[in-house]
């Protein structure tokens, strides 16, 4: 037979990369590891240095104005990767995307370094950019390294869980230790600096971890070059990219005007009615595709109020953590609370293969995805209902510790129980046509829930023990009866998905 003719044998599968995947895995679990380092340090010290004196270096903001702040800037970081995604689907492809994404956050974060108010608000907004291109486009890469039937898709999606939550670790012992520590305080007060710049060199360290990923990206192109390019279409969508942007700049535009006066809070009774509205809309018509909306718009609540809850990690606790909990190591001195946030990620590392093995060994029998929902909302109940005794016992001084790593624990067995089904629930029920759409809803609750969670820690008080305990109790009392509500419509839901699971 003529050579060139023979029938050409299919590629063999790329196994140079992390346990037998794709080589471009490795490439892209190094640059969201660093990019979640450089997102999760700064963040643990966000509200910390905001309500800080300035005579310690901070900028000697009230709670409540801290902690919208602290809200408006994580909405946004979720927020954005809607037009992010669009933008990079039409326009510049992923590998560019995250490449540039990179770029700005690591500006975002040097800019953070600068003890100037100015550049403070300047680097917020160049991270909710970078973050917004890098984010929904690195996750797109990793499932472009697999074919349609590639059994090892599931597990490589896996490992780069692992590469977020273990920046997710790193990053606030890094960072904290630099920002908070008086080990490092003390040098650099022997070495000429100003110790209360301390926050800065916090700052600075998260840009330099994004500055390592970017590097490393750049070293492992060659493994990412056949994924990720940008379209070929010699038309671009310009009016509908203009409608997403507008659309983005609206939701943005309501939440802050709610945050300007009492006037307009009304506005945030939206976040519920209107998708509860919308549920009951789609609910009533006939139709697989208009039922499985409903569905998905009812998983859209119930991760919002979980996100809620959730996201508090970063003001409500860290705050709690600061200001309430006895700190004191063994040996003299004190470790700093942004160490609390690393507690998450530790959890996760040791829960996630127990919850992969339950699951897999349940096989069919295990809880449909809203009795998971439901699960990881009861659970987020539970952790705030286990801060109720811990704000009380407040009033006789500093708290243990374990209070907080308690309460994460509770918090991280509800997230393994509801997020990583979301992203896949709502892929399973997406029309075809509206996937893109569908997933940008799945971003919008986390958008919606981390700014609720700034609303809610705005009420943190770190003097009235009776007060805070009432605060806990309250938000655990409607989280709990969001899972009730949600185990009460378990047989409709299932009904709405049409067989999915």
């Amino acid at each position: 037979m003529d050579g060139a003719n023979a029938p050409t044998a299919p590629a063999a599968p790329d196994r140079g990369g992390i346990g037998g995947h794709p080589r471009g895995l490795t490439t892209l679990f190094f640059t969201e590891m660093w990019e979640r380092f450089s997102y999760y340090g700064m963040r643990s010290l966000l509200i910390l240095f905001m309500v800080a004196p300035a005579a310690a270096g901070g900028l000697g903001f009230e709670v409540k104005k801290a902690a919208f702040i602290y809200g408006t800037y994580t909405m946004s970081c979720y927020l954005l990767s809607i037009p992010g995604g669009f933008i990079a689907d039409n326009f510049l492809g992923a590998r560019r995307s995250v490449l540039m994404g990179g770029v700005v956050i690591a500006l975002g974060h040097f800019t953070l370094a600068l003890a100037n108010v100015g550049t403070f608000y300047a680097g917020l907004i160049l991270i909710v950019l970078g973050t917004g291109l890098l984010k929904p486009n690195v996750s797109s890469m990793v499932g472009a390294l697999y074919t349609a039937g590639d059994v090892r898709r599931d597990a490589g999606f896996s490992i780069f869980y692992v590469g977020i939550n273990l920046g997710a670790f790193m990053a606030p012992l890094v960072c904290g230790f630099l920002a908070q520590s008086a080990a490092f305080s003390d040098w650099l007060s022997g070495h000429g600096f100003d110790a209360a710049h301390s926050w800065h060199w916090g700052f600075a360290a998260a840009g330099a971890g994004m500055t390592l990923g970017l590097a490393q990206y750049v070293a492992g192109r060659a493994s990412v070059a056949h994924v990720g390019r940008a379209p070929a279409q010699a038309v671009r969508p310009w009016f509908i990219l203009s409608g997403v942007l507008i659309a983005s700049a609206a939701v943005l535009a309501l939440v802050l005007l709610s945050d300007l006066s009492e006037k307009f809070a009304w506005i945030r009774f939206g976040y519920i009615g209107v998708p509860v509205a919308a549920i009951l809309w789609f609910g009533s018509r006939g139709g697989v595709t208009a039922r499985r909306i409903a569905a998905i718009l009812v998983f859209f609540v119930a991760a919002m109020i979980f996100w809620a809850i959730f996201e508090q990690a970063g003001s409500t606790i860290s705050l709690f953590g600061d200001m309430l909990t006895d700190r004191r190591l063994p040996g003299g001195g004190q470790f700093p609370a942004s160490y609390f946030q690393s507690v998450n990620s530790a959890f996760v590392f040791l829960l996630a293969p127990a919850f992969a093995w339950i699951w897999v060994r349940l096989g069919s029998g295990q809880p449909s995805s809203p009795l998971k929902f439901t699960l990881g909302l009861g659970f987020a109940a539970l952790s705030f209902l286990l801060m109720v005794p811990a704000a009380r016992l407040t009033a006789h001084g500093l708290v243990s510790p374990w209070w907080i790593v308690g309460m994460f624990l509770l918090q991280t067995v509800g997230e393994l129980c509801l997020s990583p089904v979301g992203l896949s629930v709502m892929t399973k029920l997406s029309p075809g046509n509206l996937q893109g759409l569908m997933l940008g809803v799945w971003f919008l609750a986390a958008a919606l829930g981390n700014k609720v969670a700034g609303i809610l820690a705005g009420s943190f008080t770190s003097t009235d023990p009776a007060a805070l305990g009432h605060f806990f109790l309250v938000e655990a009392a409607w989280t709990g009866a969001a899972a009730l509500s949600l185990l009460a419509l378990v047989p409709w839901m299932r009904r709405l998905m049409g067989g999915v699971t």
